[in-house]
């Protein structure tokens, strides 16, 4: 293979790095009753290991993606999908318990911050016009579609050749995601002079930009519940099935799950094409109060007929994607400017970091209420996990009416991806 470059096998080439990097996301979420039951885990030590893969995300994003700014972002792309992929390797051959597989995952996760967004850097530099336009959406969707992948091969591979089996093809995955960049994308330096001026961890304008702040506060919230609800989200339909009478059972749960985080990717698109008609700070806040009502029904359906519970869980996993883009195109469009990359690198911080806090917390909720075979507990535990979205649409409501990020359309909302951009923010239509 030679480097490409026209637009559609550029996008194409780095899509499916894209998704070949998230092989691994949600292996562990997917078999999570295995490792409970392999190591004797808790529910709190569970939504640990879960969560710790955005913790290693989190903990490295904020650099690499300022980097971006300063170096071509396919070196950072090609070594973070290695790193990635000895992980996964790692955690197939040497995990044997909570603290092997917490370690595993963490650095699982540093690889993850190293591909996502400097992926999306790397594709938006190399476009222009209207192809950026075209392109920035099909990359930002290969997010839920490559953690939809990672439910399914879950599910496929560790009943015929065990959970170690699985873990090495994550692994296989991320080295499948470095080589499709080695070998399809061309090199392109950062021209001289064009690197910003500005320390690179200052973010304290950002900080103090309360246009941009509302927002990307209010994505935490949308991400501590987005991650919480896909890590535990297996678990939950195993209890409800318990539930069942005996010929209701059987139903492939990995499945489920990754057909509800495919079914969630539309909303991405109709949630931002609303906030340009209707206002963003506006549907934001009516997507963030239904998801609440629906994340407490979704808890209390565990005992209803199946379809019923999986209907519940399949809307939950639509309404809460409902939000995504237009939290990021707020934030986005918030920003000063020569501000727009620190912006999108606190943005993905705060982000991720909610997103290891979500398993986590519901975790530590079902251990103090029972555990996962107490109906209650999964009332509260859905509770905790509505609470993202609750304390987000607090944060959405700070953001003054006439702020750059409120409205569908500003004069900022143009940024299509962590490179400035005059250009529609219809494009930010991803996780």
């Amino acid at each position: 293979m030679i480097p490409v470059s026209s637009t559609f096998q550029l996008t194409t080439v780095i899509l499916l790095a894209n998704v070949a990097s998230m092989a691994g996301s949600s292996i562990f979420a997917a078999l999570a009753p295995v490792f409970a039951e392999a190591w004797q885990l808790t529910n709190t030590e569970i939504g640990w290991i879960t969560g710790m893969y955005y913790g290693g995300y989190a903990t490295v994003v904020a650099v690499l993606v300022a980097l971006t700014d300063r170096v071509d972002a396919r070196g950072i792309h090609i070594a973070s999908a290695v790193i990635g992929g000895l992980a996964f390797i790692a955690f197939a051959w040497l995990a044997g318990g909570f603290w092997s597989a917490l370690v595993c995952h963490a650095v699982a996760g540093i690889g993850l911050a190293g591909t996502y967004m400097p992926g999306l850097k790397m594709l938006t530099d190399r476009l222009d016009g209207q192809a950026k336009l075209r392109a920035v959406p099909y990359y930002t969707q290969g997010f839920s579609l490559g953690i939809a992948l990672s439910f399914f091969l879950g599910g496929l591979i560790e009943p015929l050749a065990g959970w170690r089996m699985a873990f090495f093809v994550a692994g296989c995955g991320n080295l499948l995601c470095a080589l499709l960049v080695i070998f399809g994308v061309a090199a392109k330096p950062v021209p001289a002079g064009a690197a910003p001026s500005r320390n690179l961890l200052d973010f304290r304008p950002v900080l103090k930009n309360r246009a941009a702040m509302g927002f990307t506060l209010g994505y935490a919230g949308h991400s501590y519940e987005l991650m919480a609800i896909r890590g535990w989200l297996v678990v939950f339909l195993g209890f409800a099935e318990s539930l069942q009478p005996e010929g209701s059972r059987g139903w492939n749960l990995t499945t489920i799950a990754a057909i509800a985080v495919i079914a969630g990717m539309p909303a991405t698109i109709i949630g931002a094409e609303l906030s340009l008609k209707h206002g963003r700070k506006r549907v934001v806040s009516w997507v963030m109060a239904i998801t609440v009502v629906v994340a407490l029904a979704t808890g209390a359906s565990a005992s209803l007929p199946f379809m019923l519970v999986i209907a519940f869980a399949i809307a939950y996993n639509v309404i809460v994607m409902g939000d995504s883009a237009a939290l990021t195109a707020g934030a986005v469009a918030g920003a000063r400017p020569g501000e727009q990359g620190a912006t999108l690198a606190v943005h993905s911080l705060l982000g991720f970091a909610a997103s290891f806090a979500g398993p986590l917390a519901v975790g530590a909720a079902l251990d103090a209420m029972g555990g996962t075979a107490n109906g209650t507990a999964w009332v509260c535990a859905f509770a905790v996990m509505g609470a993202g979205s609750a304390a987000g649409l607090l944060f959405v409501r700070w953001v003054a009416p006439s702020a750059p990020g409120n409205s569908g359309r500003g004069p900022n909302s143009a940024a299509p991806a962590p490179a400035p951009s005059d250009e529609p923010d219809r494009q930010r239509r991803g996780t």
